[in-house]
């Protein structure tokens, strides 16, 4: 048995027990947070005792080390013990013994003081356990001790002082209630500056919180002085330590990453963020004798170190804190730098993929570890395709959206993200397509409609063609319905100010001006044919006008399965051979990605000669069967039949629509007006009966139409 590993342990810290997943190997015990990431790690050789005990309402490790260092795991189960204590015992030679709690709930007993822990024992057994790095405060008044501990945010209930009431003897020379409160004061968590700072830094910026403070480092805490407010940090308070480059490559971000934060009245301060410029440069002389930065330090520091600030003020944090300052990784933005600009919620800052997590500076700032991330997401910014949302959920359940990113940062983060191995959620954008791509595709489009890609445009117009076989020829590629050379033709009438009409209409219209004024006669008539019952009526000044767009849809042609298929192109022989490499290459990849990808390695190919005569030998060929495929006459009897079927019942509507629209006078550019043709309703001329026939059989609506439409002509002519 080389390890165990438990992945729901907690580990009591400051009165509350921290979530975590707890690791046992041969040489070393391994503790690591799920709140913070911070891993706590014990060391075999450094332990003297290990003990089995209840804690909270499971069962706990109660580990004590040389150096009076206590930790306490819970969480375990009953069947656990004889595992853990086979397995310490193997590794460890420590025997694993029970320690019994008094259930008694007497308030008086002996205090009794070992390593940084204080036992409260009742007739020898322990009551209750007191951790003395909990303590902030203690104070003595007469016989009675009042200690008081440190506040903890993530507990609903916190313990906040505990009085002991310690009797005294006259006649002994040493005080108890002295010594008492000189015991929890060596081992308590109080910061108290002893001596002078190792270094003084003068008037930082800092942006978080924000001002200007002087920063003095003391071997156990640092203090921040400012104008209003004084900050203490304890050295083991600081988690992490960051120096981010800012996207001007003139600035540089130093930040600290706090638990527990700081506090300012109500507000909390998880991170202290400075900002320097790279140019400002300083010197400090340490207080420091050698010895101890030989001893204490290993050599990490120098009694006089001179270079950028931020450069000596990371140097001068590593080695107090001990920790490494976690720098970006290889990720490269499109402005070559390692930040992505975006909004985070108000405010506008600077987002760091690095190489085990995401930080964003820096109002409000956020670091998110890639294992305590549930998945990502890539969105739509308001509907913009100039912009996208990159939204995080965290295990927890919280949902983090950094807003307003530049589209063209969309493929490096992608490419990041994947690369991390961090869940992508595939999300519907509301495409209307029939096959609706991944989020990626989706995104990619809608870049196109801003900036079209003519290249991916005529790549993915010959792979339709090659899809439906082939395509149409040039000599199949005309429309046959549009023919504005032919008598009666809509387009004709709708863009041509002198149209061609047929034998009767050139009688009715013979020797009259084809003038604006005539296109509004034909527009009456027209209103009369095309009844449309729940039309918007239309102000008078607007002519009746087919519009381009209701023009009848062509059916679709039938295909020949005896034409030759048009060749393929250089670029699609090339995708035939790489499609299989690309495939074996990219796992899982789907096939717009294959064209996308064999796209981009078409481009960096230098000799095309391969394909390209490959291409022109089968362009060949296919010239030489389609002449074939033509003298056979192949497709051209069906061809012919389906023209005459169009062209036939088109004159009979044309020859209809040239009689509707014969002229009521027949003197030359007269007008029909309102009165005339109230008049003239009950005569028997030949030429107004087809009007007065329509008109009987037209809606109360229509008829008003055709009385405005009369109207206008009547003003035309005035």
């Amino acid at each position: 048995m080389d390890f165990l590993e438990y992945s729901d342990i907690s580990k009591e810290e400051k009165g509350g027990m921290i979530p975590g997943r707890l690791k046992l190997t041969n040489q070393t015990i391994i503790f690591k947070s799920n709140k913070t990431g911070k891993v706590d790690q014990i060391q075999a050789s450094e332990i003297e005792s290990i003990k089995w005990q209840r804690l909270a309402a499971t069962q706990g490790l109660r580990i004590f080390l040389q150096n009076g260092t206590l930790f306490r795991f819970g969480g375990f189960n009953e069947n656990d013990n004889d595992k853990l204590g086979k397995f310490f015992q193997s590794n460890y030679e420590k025997e694993l013994k029970t320690k019994e709690m008094c259930l008694k709930g007497w308030n008086w007993g002996t205090a009794k003081f070992q390593g940084s822990a204080l036992s409260f024992d009742v007739d020898k057994t322990t009551a209750f356990e007191i951790p003395l790095t909990n303590v902030s405060h203690c104070t003595s008044a007469k016989s009675e001790v009042t200690v008081e501990f440190h506040q903890n945010d993530d507990t609903p209930v916190s313990l906040m002082e505990m009085r002991f009431h310690i009797p005294t003897d006259p006649m002994s020379s040493v005080d108890p209630v002295q010594a008492f409160v000189d015991n929890v004061l060596s081992k308590a968590s109080i910061i108290q500056a002893t001596g002078d700072a190792i270094v003084t830094f003068k008037e930082l910026q800092c942006l978080t919180p924000r001002g200007r403070y002087d920063i003095k480092v003391f071997p156990t805490f640092i203090q921040l002085h400012g104008k209003t407010f004084d900050y203490k940090i304890p050295v083991t308070t600081i988690l992490r330590l960051f120096l981010l480059p800012h996207k001007d490559s003139r600035q540089m971000f130093f930040v600290l990453s706090l638990d527990p934060p700081i506090k300012q009245g109500q507000t909390r301060y998880q991170f202290l963020i400075l900002l320097f410029s790279k140019e400002e440069e300083t010197t400090i002389d340490l207080s420091l004798s050698e010895e101890d930065i030989k001893e204490k330090y290993e050599d990490k520091l120098q009694k006089e170190m001179s270079g950028p600030t931020f450069e000596v003020i990371s140097r001068v944090m590593k080695a107090i804190v001990q920790r490494k300052i976690t720098v970006p990784g290889s990720f490269k933005g499109h402005s070559g730098t390692q930040a992505i600009t975006c909004s985070y919620r108000a405010g506008n800052g600077l987002l760091y993929p690095l190489e085990r997590g995401l930080i964003y500076v820096h109002k409000p700032p956020v670091h998110i570890r890639f294992d305590e991330i549930a998945y990502v997401n890539f969105a739509r910014s308001g509907g913009s395709t100039r912009s996208f949302d990159f939204e995080i959920e965290i295990k927890s359940g919280l949902v983090h959206t950094f807003s307003s990113i530049e589209k063209e940062e969309y493929g490096r983060l992608f490419d990041f993200v994947n690369s991390k191995k961090l869940r992508i959620k595939n999300c519907n954008l509301g495409l209307t397509t029939k096959e609706k791509p991944t989020y990626k595709e989706d995104l990619v489009d809608s870049d196109e409609e801003d900036e079209p890609d003519a290249y991916l445009q005529r790549v993915k117009a010959e792979g339709r063609e090659r899809e439906v076989g082939g395509g149409s020829t040039d000599e199949e590629s005309s429309d046959e319905s549009f023919a504005p050379e032919e008598s009666g033709s809509e387009v004709a009438e709708e863009y041509d100010s002198n149209p061609p009409t047929s034998s009767d209409s050139d009688e009715d219209y013979e020797g009259s001006d084809k003038s604006s004024g005539d296109s509004e006669a034909e527009a009456a008539p027209k209103k009369v044919k095309e009844k449309k019952p729940k039309e918007v009526k239309k102000s008078k000044s607007a002519k009746t006008v087919k519009e381009p767009g209701m023009r009848k849809k062509r059916q679709k042609k039938e295909k020949d399965e005896n034409k030759p298929k048009r060749p393929p192109s250089a670029y699609f022989l090339f995708l035939g051979d790489m499609r299989e490499k690309i495939k074996k290459d990219n796992p899982g990849i789907s096939i717009t990605e294959i064209t996308k990808k064999a796209g981009e390695m078409w481009k960096e190919v230098t000799d095309k000669t391969k394909w390209e005569e490959k291409a022109v030998e089968l362009k060949k060929r296919y010239e030489v069967a389609m002449a074939e495929y033509k003298e056979s006459g192949g497709g051209k009897a069906a061809k012919e039949e389906k023209s005459k079927e169009q062209k036939t019942p088109k004159k009979d509507k044309d020859k209809k629509s040239s009689q509707s629209v014969k002229s009521p006078t027949k003197s030359p550019g007269a007008f029909k007006s309102k009165e005339y043709i109230s008049s003239s309703a009950d005569s028997s001329d030949s030429e107004d009966k087809p009007l007065k026939k329509k008109k009987e059989s037209d809606s109360d609506d229509d008829k008003m139409e055709i009385d405005e439409g009369a109207s206008d002509n009547e003003s035309g002519s005035d």
